[in-house]
């Protein structure tokens, strides 16, 4: 695993004569940059292999021919039951179930429980994501202690938990009967990986709160490779919210801060980072759209994409003797632990808190809770991390925000504007 940063830190060794100290033969172990091709190098020593099993049991017609005990695994995970929905409102969700006759009480009750299971869920997580990657543990008057740096072991962490629970939810309770060849999870479980660790590898370069408004932002770039690619249409408040949303973003990033601390600095390599989260995140939604035309629930889903994510993130700790390490790390670091297994369980939990919050009250109002959450993210990061946010800054995201909330206001009008249509006319697409 060390073959490389030796290798290229004795080029200057060769050419000066000098001795290169530990430090930088180091710093070269943990560039993002390296850590980003050894770790996709782990997942294609899994991908590639498996990839040539599944072309050599299509090439066999191994439904046809097929015989013995490992038939029907094989069948499950190369070919599937093929069985699609012809008729699904929502490409991500099952239709919304519309509530009876209940009071308003039970129905306003529901709604303060979705609120507060989202709001607890990821606001806790997304403490505790900071803490986890921009401090040190163990640290003394004498020792500085030290960081937690293998981004991909929380990745490993969130994802088996969520594995386990969307197991145990699937088992316990009734479930569609699955079709989806099970490899095609793994297209999902890759970009997934991917975006989860370049969103928390970024927050050593960029601080928590340009990280939430750079998820708000997502909306840009989506909209941009709609009309460049598939030729949508937009309505006028959608560009006009976009545009206000990067004037605020732009207002936040442009903004300086007296004593501004290490950590509040973006630098380029957070930009990069930032952009690759969207990308990969972008395709995992696409991804899932595409699979949710068989018939699944969202807990199936859940369960299939984390199942390749734990094969692919354990393996590739484990060719890089990163599991071991991260252990030892949890047993100097009883903090560390606690902090890795409580943000593990509000992701989890946060991803059931989702699919709950919209088949009960719908899109819209689970938009507005994520959104009054972010806002409530930016402001806890600030007063618990100790951001600096000028008035040019603060002015930036209020903006955002006032953009997300007009957006979601303005669809809302749309979708009831779109129901009285005539049988033949169609609504614009919107992002």
């Amino acid at each position: 695993r060390f073959c490389l940063p030796l290798v290229l830190a004795s080029f200057p060794t060769m050419a000066t004569g000098e001795e290169i100290p530990p430090v930088l033969q180091d710093s070269w172990g943990d560039f993002w940059l390296f850590r980003f091709f050894v770790n996709a190098a782990g997942y294609a020593s899994i991908v590639v292999p498996g990839f040539l099993l599944i072309q050599y049991f299509k090439r066999r017609n191994y439904l046809e021919t097929g015989r013995g005990i490992c038939f029907p695994v094989i069948k499950s995970c190369v070919f599937g039951s093929e069985v699609k929905s012809v008729h699904q409102e929502d490409g991500s969700l099952p239709p919304r179930v519309e509530p009876t006759e209940s009071s308003t009480a039970r129905q306003v009750f529901k709604l303060l429980f979705c609120a507060a299971g989202l709001q607890v869920s990821y606001l806790t997580w997304g403490v505790l994501q900071e803490r986890v990657m921009t401090r040190t543990y163990g640290a003394t008057e004498t020792d500085p202690g030290e960081k937690f740096k293998d981004s991909q072991f929380l990745v490993f962490m969130n994802r088996i938990l969520a594995f386990t629970v969307a197991g145990l939810y699937c088992a316990l309770t009734k479930q569609p009967r699955h079709g989806a060849p099970m490899y095609k999870y793994s297209f999902a479980s890759l970009s997934n990986i991917l975006s989860s660790w370049c969103q928390y590898e970024a927050l050593k370069y960029i601080s928590f709160p340009t990280q939430v408004l750079a998820k708000a932002s997502k909306v840009i770039p989506v909209m941009m490779m709609g009309k460049l690619v598939s030729r949508k249409s937009y309505e006028y408040w959608e560009y006009l919210t976009a545009a206000l949303i990067s004037v605020g973003v732009s207002m936040f990033l442009l903004s300086s801060a007296p004593n501004r601390h290490v950590s509040t600095v973006t630098t380029f390599s957070g930009i990069v980072l930032l952009a690759g989260y969207i990308i990969f995140d972008s395709f995992t939604s696409n991804w899932q759209d595409a699979l949710f035309t068989y018939k699944m629930s969202p807990v199936q889903m859940m369960f299939g994409v984390n199942v390749f994510s734990c094969l692919f993130t354990v393996g590739s700790l484990l060719e890089q003797g990163a599991l071991l390490e991260s252990l030892r790390f949890m047993a100097r670091h009883s903090e560390f632990t606690a902090h890795a297994v409580l943000l593990s369980v509000c992701s989890a939990c946060g991803q059931l808190f989702i699919f709950y919050t919209i088949n009960q009250f719908g899109a819209a109002v689970f938009t507005i809770i994520m959104t009054l959450r972010q806002a409530f993210a930016i402001l806890l990061s600030c007063l618990i991390y100790g951001h600096t946010v000028t008035v040019v800054g603060g002015l930036g995201v209020a903006v955002v925000f006032m953009a997300l909330f007009l957006r979601v206001y303005a669809r809302s009008r749309m979708k009831k504007r779109s129901k009285k249509l005539p049988p033949g006319e169609t609504p614009i697409q919107k992002v």
